[in-house]
């Protein structure tokens, strides 16, 4: 994309505000379960790391941005890493925690406000399934006592409808839990390592048809953080920058079917997927034909599926074909959850967002090991999606 100028040169915040933000340094603690280890602590190894890829120092921090769900307040991690005085600021949005503190952090150095700074997410969720309360999402009390906070019956529903709609077998949800298996199998730092053929998941237990109990993924621990940097000084801290061209994120509108709808509108509306996807490759100045690796909110096989088709990467119905074809494993023309996804590296919340840009960057820098995406890639996306209809999503190059 290009643009013109009237060759009058622009002042420097002007000439990276909204474009100039890089990711220099990525950290992580490995996803799954570690006993003795609290999140914030697991926090703190993510961010230690990400400060060593960056070569930089947490006094070098200008400012954080960080979130958990169930670990406590990301901002008392001054109190394992220095008590330096920099604006720390804590982030809770569910499921697109990590998504809304990349947002904010973007957003600090795009304006010209800050030139370095830090976001960080982390969580260390109990055993079983996520305990939400009704009343903090705007529910009565009885939503929860006759059963529909059961989010399992919520993803069925919307995937038997999909898969009527649109011609999808249940063996493409086999073959979706599949992949992510066999490259979290390659995976280093996620839960799930051992890889299960497409006959052991369809044929476990049926949690809620037809998804059965492997085609789901696990509430779990763990947590990644990023170094961001102005794009014009990010070679002093890495020699392969990331280039962070977009995040957006989106909320729900009147008649879309989200988790936790107590009703279905008779008009279906698009969901915060499709609008905050849109939106991401439109301030990217790139299509979604142009992506070469894509991380997508997997919460169970359909999600995936679905999410295929609302971020623009293929059209409505197509999946069916391409996942028999292998098109979004490691060697297909559309790889997507490279790392294993939700479904490999388990659902802690506050992670999992910034755990997509991190596997998105190791793939653009070529350093992702026996599950890199070959042809050299240059273009990746990352989209997250939550309760009770929330999406954020991003578009990085390098």
């Amino acid at each position: 994309m290009s643009t013109q100028n009237s060759g009058e040169q622009q002042p420097l915040d002007q000439q990276t505000a909204g474009d100039g933000v890089a990711i220099v340094g990525i950290g992580i603690h490995p996803f799954g379960r570690t006993p003795g280890r609290s999140g914030r602590e697991q926090g703190a190894v993510a961010v230690r790391n990400a400060l060593a890829d960056a070569g930089a120092d947490w006094s070098d921090m200008q400012f954080a941005f960080g979130g958990s769900h169930s670990a406590g307040d990301a901002d008392t991690l001054v109190a394992d890493l220095g008590l330096t005085g920099l604006p720390f600021i804590n982030v809770y949005n569910g499921c697109a925690t990590g998504g809304s503190a990349l947002i904010s952090a973007r957003n600090a150095i795009a304006s010209g406000a800050h030139d370095l700074g830090i976001v960080v997410g982390f969580d260390k969720h109990p055993r079983g399934a996520f305990n939400e309360d009704p009343a903090t999402l705007g529910l009565g009390e009885w939503y929860g006592s006759t059963g529909m906070m059961v989010t399992t019956q919520f993803f069925a529903m919307k995937i038997q409808r999909y898969m009527n709609d649109h011609g999808i077998s249940e063996k493409s949800l086999a073959l979706v839990a599949e992949k992510a298996f066999s490259l979290g199998a390659l995976n280093e730092n996620a839960w799930r390592r051992k890889p299960l053929t497409v006959e052991e998941i369809a044929a476990s237990t049926m949690i809620n048809y037809p998804l059965t109990q492997y085609m789901f993924c696990s509430p779990g621990e763990g947590a990644v953080a990023l170094v961001l940097a102005r794009a014009d000084r990010a070679h002093r801290y890495t020699s392969n920058p990331i280039h962070l061209k977009s995040v957006e994120f989106r909320s729900r509108r009147f008649g879309s079917f989200e988790v936790y709808s107590p009703w279905a509108s008779p008009e279906m509306a698009d969901g915060p997927t499709v609008t905050a996807s849109r939106a991401a490759f439109e301030s990217a100045g790139i299509e979604p034909s142009d992506i070469d690796v894509a991380q997508l909110q997997d919460t169970e096989s359909g999600a995936e599926i679905m999410h295929m088709a609302e971020t623009g990467l293929c059209a409505h119905g197509e999946q069916e074909k391409l996942l028999a074809d292998g098109e979004t494993r490691i060697g297909g023309r559309m790889p997507i959850n490279t790392d294993g996804g939700v479904l490999a590296n388990g659902e802690p919340i506050g992670a999992t967002g910034l755990r997509q840009i991190y596997e998105t960057a190791l793939q653009l820098r070529g350093h992702a090991g026996d599950r890199q995406v070959p042809g050299d890639p240059r273009t990746g996306f990352t989209h997250v999606y939550g309760a009770p209809g929330i999406s954020a999503c991003a578009v990085l190059t390098r």
